[in-house]
């Protein structure tokens, strides 16, 4: 088992001592978890892989619920509304924790205030790609270029 997953069940765990079920043996039913993307991304994907192991670790199910829309803000927004009881999960990225918060100034919900952070459950690298033909090599001359052409390129 590695170390975020430890992790991960130890902090899910204690969180049903905090919400006054200490007399129980934590999970006594299947966990959610909310995924703010459409099925089939990559944070679908990470979700999925994640679950499953976590899973069988506590011994209980856990079950995806896709809630796609508005830059993830509707996931979140339904992580943050559902009960403090240790029993939902939310799957969230770069954007739904830290992007959207400054882009929609009208959120209901502020990932800092509202959300603990248990654990990075995986690290997905970008790249930034050109065709061979465009006049720019590195990102310092993607960005001239762009300069130097308002609305050329896209």
């Amino acid at each position: 088992m590695n170390l975020a997953c430890r992790l991960l069940v130890a902090i899910i765990g204690s969180s049903s001592f905090i919400s006054g079920v200490s007399a129980q043996t934590y999970p006594q039913k299947p966990l959610r978890m909310i995924i703010p993307f459409a099925p089939g991304g990559a944070s679908d994907f990470v979700g999925r892989i994640f679950s499953q192991r976590l899973g069988d670790l506590l011994g209980q199910q856990i079950i995806i619920e896709n809630r796609g829309g508005a830059s993830g803000n509707i996931g979140l927004e339904l992580a943050a509304k559902s009960p403090n009881d240790g029993y939902t999960i939310f799957l969230g990225n770069i954007g739904t924790i830290a992007i959207n918060h400054a882009v929609f100034p009208n959120m209901t919900v502020n990932p800092a205030k509202d959300f603990i952070a248990v654990s990075q459950v995986a690290d997905v690298p970008s790249i930034m790609v050109a065709p061979a033909s465009l006049a720019a090599n590195n990102v310092a001359e993607l960005v001239a270029l762009a300069k130097s052409k308002p609305g050329g390129l896209n």
